[in-house]
């Protein structure tokens, strides 16, 4: 609960303060003088101050200068008669949140207060996101405290101890390369080369030649010798980007490399050896491009000695927050801005997204917003077109002109299903409390049916 502080020597001044501020239900203590009020808020600060500049004992800006010192958090809203006015203008330049004159009327005593703590609660739900950031980011580039993404963490973890290959079935925008990445640099060969190649898009000569390099001579225009990218990553690890789109011709080759681990260099007579890690990453189901004759069986199950399979963004919702808060501040420091997080509207708009470019969608939509909104919180005006008409386009089209409880009955069980029946994350997206949560389970039979 926010707590608030009146110093104020005048009984009825004080007295209406702290009975408006109490019905608005903010705990209240109130002070007659300066040197009682510090005392005080040295054993237990204080969130906000409502602080009349002329007090009997101290004076005002010296307990202004003290507060912002020693509690920075703490926000300072000057009291003062008409008379008084430019120096509680005075007193905001050095750091208080706004100023009053007396007599105070209660709207505005209220609607101060609220401002101020809703200041305070944006600041500490800032430093809360920040701390989870640094606690759960615990794999390389990664942000994510749902269970989806915390199995994500583990299993990179075992692999990156294990020089085996690895294949990453996901979407675009899920995050491979950072996987692959994340792969490499908890491994033991972090010193070594990481290299990157995408698959799709090039004939098969360019491929050989990127791959295995070639002989000075090998072909028309290779006027001197060039390593490919599997021998200069000696040591290290090669992510193959979009490995179903390889030639079948190609894939022949890849799949001598790695049974021989050995390469031959286009035009070259010599093989030469290889101590790397393939991780070969696709957005295709691989399987089904194997009933279609269109990728070699015998290669999957080469590529597939560990598949790791990353969640989309609509499978972990509850890192949405997190993901936000992140690129805000990467944006921020990118468009030389101080935005300082999102409004709840926005949010709910962001949660509700179905997000089909996933992590990186949410990356670019965030950017966006900050380079062009003026304002210290995102807001729906600042989101694309597209997240603000979402709830009339369509993607709800199968609850529309239903009764509101089979409503609430899905997104409840959407909500549940997306976080695996985690009731705290759940409750946290739905905003309800772990009991209300519960009773509503009970009441719509959503049960855990892993526990069935």
């Amino acid at each position: 609960m926010i707590t608030i502080a009146v110093v104020d020597n005048d009984p009825a001044a004080r007295k209406m303060t702290a009975r408006t501020l109490q019905q608005a239900g903010y705990a209240v203590h109130t002070f007659t003088s300066g040197r009682s009020f510090l005392a005080q808020m040295e054993a237990e600060p204080f969130d906000i101050v409502f602080l009349d500049l002329h007090l009997p004992d101290r004076d005002g800006f010296d307990i202004l200068t003290h507060i912002k010192a020693t509690h920075r958090e703490t926000e300072v809203i000057i009291v003062t008669g008409n008379g008084s006015i430019d120096s509680a203008v005075e007193a905001t330049k050095e750091g208080a949140f706004h100023y009053l004159a007396k007599p105070c009327r209660t709207h505005d005593l209220r609607l101060m207060a609220d401002r101020a703590a809703e200041k305070i609660r944006l600041h500490r739900e800032n430093v809360h996101l920040r701390s989870q950031v640094g606690e759960k980011a615990l794999i390389p580039g990664f942000i994510g405290n749902s269970r989806a993404m915390q199995a994500i963490f583990e299993t990179i973890a075992k692999v990156a101890q294990v020089n085996c290959n690895v294949l990453l079935e996901a979407e675009t925008g899920t995050g491979k390369q950072l996987t692959a990445r994340a792969i490499h640099e908890l491994g033991d060969n972090r010193k070594a080369p990481f290299v990157y190649f995408n698959c799709g898009g090039f004939a098969e000569d360019l491929i050989c030649s990127e791959l295995f390099g070639h002989e000075k001579g090998a072909f028309t225009g290779a006027v001197v010798q060039k390593i490919g990218l599997l021998e200069a990553a000696a040591g290290g690890t090669v992510l193959l980007d979009e490995i179903g789109e390889m030639p079948l011709s190609m894939q022949v080759k890849l799949l001598h490399v790695l049974q021989e681990r050995q390469i031959l260099r286009v035009g070259g007579t010599r093989p030469i050896d290889l101590n790397i890690r393939i991780i070969a990453a696709t957005n295709r189901n691989l399987k089904e491009l194997i009933r279609k004759g269109t990728f070699r069986e015998d290669l999957y199950y080469r590529l597939n000695v560990v598949t790791i399979r990353l969640p989309r963004l609509r499978e972990r919702r509850e890192d949405i927050p997190l993901l936000i808060h992140h690129f805000i501040r990467k944006a921020n420091k990118a468009f030389s801005k101080n935005v300082r997080g999102v409004s709840q509207q926005a949010l709910d708009l962001l949660m509700n997204y179905g997000f089909p470019g996933n992590v990186r969608e949410l990356e670019n939509i965030i950017q966006h917003a900050v380079a062009l909104t003026e304002g210290r919180k995102l807001t729906p005006e600042d989101l694309p077109p597209r997240l603000r008409a979402q709830p009339a386009q369509g993607g709800w089209n199968e609850e529309t002109l239903l009764p509101l409880a089979e409503v609430e009955k899905r997104y409840i069980a959407r909500v549940l299903h997306t976080t695996g029946y985690n009731i705290k994350a759940a409750g946290r997206i739905l905003q309800l409390s772990r009991t209300t949560l519960w009773r509503k389970m009970k009441k719509y039979e959503l049960n855990n049916p892993a526990k069935a």
